[in-house]
C-alpha cells in the first residue's frame, strides 16, 4: 500500500488501534475509547484494537518484537490501511514498524493534528494546525547520518551534494517563519480588538472545558450563536464570541475556545497562543464539564492542567456541569474542587440557562462599591453609572448617592477616578433588578432547541 498519500483513496480507511501499556489502571480503557472516538472523527473504521501490557516502551519497535509479528498477521488478515498507536512515536520507530507491516503508521499526536486540519475552517485556524504540524514533522524526518554533511558544494546554500531531506528540511524551517510571521500579525490584530473590548467595558467570559462537553450547544442555547455542534470530537476549533445579554440587561462576550483532550500535543498549544489568549484575558472561565461522563474528574483535571500551561490556572472559575438531562438520580456528580463554585444543568433547559446567567451576573458584577459624588460633578457621575449595574441612587443634599454592582476587572480600571468619594454600601436595595430578571425570564425563547 502507498503511504505517502492520502487524499486521492476511493474507499474510507480502516484500521487497527494499538496501546502499550506500562502503568495498570483505568486511564488505559478510557485512553484506547477516546482513540477509538478520535479515529471515528477523523473518518477511519475502526476494525480492531491490540493492548499490550509491558515494564516500559521497547525503544526500537514501542512494542516486543513478537507483538510486532503478531500485529502484522492481524493486519493482513483484516486487511487494515493504517495502524494508530495511543503513544507519541519518534520517527525512527515509524520507520521501523513500516518496514514490517507495510502499511501506513500513525501515532496519536498525528491523529489529532489531522482532524484540527479538516475541522479548521477560518484562515488563522489553517494557520495554526499548519505550523503545529510543521513543527511535529521536522524532528522526525528520517535520515539522520553522514549524508547530511555533504553541504555547500557549489554557490549558495543548496549545491549538488544537498539531499533531498535536508531540501525538505530547509523548505519546513522556511515555511515555519513564514507562518509564524503571518500569526504575529493575527495575533496583533486580536490584541487590538480585546484592547477596544476592554475600553468599552464590556466584561469577557470564556468557555473551556474537554472537548464535546458541550461547550458549542451552550454558546448556541445562550446567544443566538449557529456554531456547529454534534456528538463528535472536537466538532468546532475556531473561536467563536458572541454578545450575550444578562437577566439585568448588561451586555458581556462570550467566547467559545478549542477543546481539550488528554495529551493534547504541546505544538498544538503552542500554535493555538493567540487563540487561546482569550482564555487569559477573560474575566470570568465558564469550565464546562460532561457530568454524564464515567471520567469526569479525570477530565477536569487534564482541563485545568492546559490551563495552567497557558498561565490562566489563576483566574477566577465556575463549573458548569452538563448534560444534567443524562444523569441518572442514583449517580452522583463530582463537586472537584470546592474552590470554585458549580452550576448544574442541561443546555437543553431555559430555565437551566437562565441561572446560569445569573450566576455568571452575579460573579461579575457582584462587587458592590458606593460614591457620594457632588451634583455638579456629572461627568464623575457619568464614570459611576459605567462600572455596572446601578442597583440604588438618591439625592442627597447637593450630592448623589449611587451603589452600584461591578466587575472586579471594571473597578480596577475606573474605580480609581472615584476613590475619594468612594464611602461604605448602605441601604443599598435590588428590587428593580430582580423585577427585571423576572421580565428576562418570562420572555425567554420557548422554541425547541438543538442539542
Amino acid at each position: 500500500m502507498n503511504t505517502a498519500d492520502t487524499t486521492q483513496q476511493s474507499k474510507q480507511e480502516s484500521g487497527i488501534l494499538v496501546s502499550v501499556v506500562t502503568q495498570q489502571g483505568e486511564q488505559e480503557e478510557e485512553s484506547l475509547q477516546e482513540l477509538r472516538k478520535l479515529a471515528d472523527t477523523a473518518g477511519m473504521i475502526v476494525l480492531d484494537q491490540m493492548v499490550q501490557r509491558r515494564e516500559s516502551h521497547d525503544p526500537r519497535w514501542v512494542m516486543g518484537k513478537g507483538k510486532v509479528q503478531e500485529l502484522k498477521a492481524l493486519t493482513e488478515q483484516l486487511d487494515a490501511d493504517v495502524i494508530i498507536f495511543d503513544h507519541e512515536l519518534t520517527g525512527a520507530q515509524v520507520r521501523n514498524i513500516e518496514e514490517v507491516l507495510q502499511v501506513k503508521i500513525l501515532d496519536r499526536t498525528q491523529l489529532i493534528l489531522d482532524i484540527f486540519a479538516q475541522r479548521a475552517k477560518t484562515k488563522e485556524g489553517q494557520l495554526q494546525v499548519e505550523l503545529a504540524q510543521l513543527n511535529y514533522l521536522l524532528p522526525r524526518l528520517i535520515g539522520h547520518g553522514k549524508q547530511l554533511s555533504r553541504l555547500g558544494a557549489g554557490i549558495g546554500t543548496r549545491g549538488p551534494g544537498e539531499t533531498k531531506l535536508e531540501t525538505d528540511r530547509r523548505h519546513i524551517r522556511t515555511r515555519i517563519r513564514d507562518l509564524k510571521r503571518q500569526l504575529e500579525q493575527v495575533t496583533k490584530h486580536r490584541k487590538l480588538y480585546r484592547e477596544r473590548r476592554q475600553k468599552n467595558g464590556v466584561p469577557q467570559v470564556a468557555l473551556v472545558g474537554y472537548t464535546n462537553a458541550g461547550k458549542s450547544t451552550l454558546l448556541n442555547q445562550l446567544t443566538g450563536a449557529d456554531t456547529l455542534s454534534e456528538n463528535r470530537l472536537f466538532a468546532t476549533l475556531d473561536p467563536t464570541t458572541r454578545k450575550l445579554k444578562l437577566p439585568s440587561g448588561r451586555e458581556i462576550m462570550l467566547t467559545d475556545t478549542v477543546g481539550f483532550i488528554q495529551r493534547l500535543p504541546h505544538d498544538l498549544v503552542a500554535a493555538f497562543k493567540s487563540t487561546l489568549e482569550e482564555v487569559l484575558e477573560a474575566d470570568l472561565i465558564l469550565h464546562v464539564v460532561d457530568a454524564s461522563h464515567p471520567y469526569a474528574a479525570e477530565q477536569i483535571r487534564v482541563v485545568d492542567d492546559v490551563l495552567g500551561q497557558l498561565g490562566a490556572q489563576g483566574k477566577e472559575q465556575i463549573l458548569v456541569y452538563n448534560k444534567m438531562d443524562q444523569v441518572s438520580q442514583q449517580e452522583a456528580v463530582i463537586s472537584a474542587s470546592s474552590d470554585h463554585p458549580n452550576v448544574k444543568l442541561s443546555a437543553l433547559d431555559r430555565k437551566d440557562l437562565h441561572q446560569l446567567k445569573l450566576s455568571m451576573q452575579d460573579w461579575l458584577f457582584g462587587q458592590l462599591v458606593a460614591y457620594r459624588i457632588p451634583s455638579h460633578e456629572g461627568k464623575l457621575l457619568s464614570t459611576a453609572y459605567s462600572l455596572g449595574d446601578i442597583v440604588h441612587q438618591s439625592m442627597e443634599e447637593e450630592e448623589a448617592y449611587v451603589c452600584v454592582r461591578t466587575t472586579k476587572s471594571q473597578y480596577t480600571r475606573k474605580g480609581y477616578l472615584l476613590k475619594r468619594y468612594e464611602v461604605e454600601p448602605a441601604n443599598c436595595t435590588e428590587e428593580n433588578r430582580h423585577e427585571e430578571e423576572s421580565a428576562d425570564e418570562s420572555a425567554m425563547d420557548t422554541t425547541q432547541v438543538r442539542h
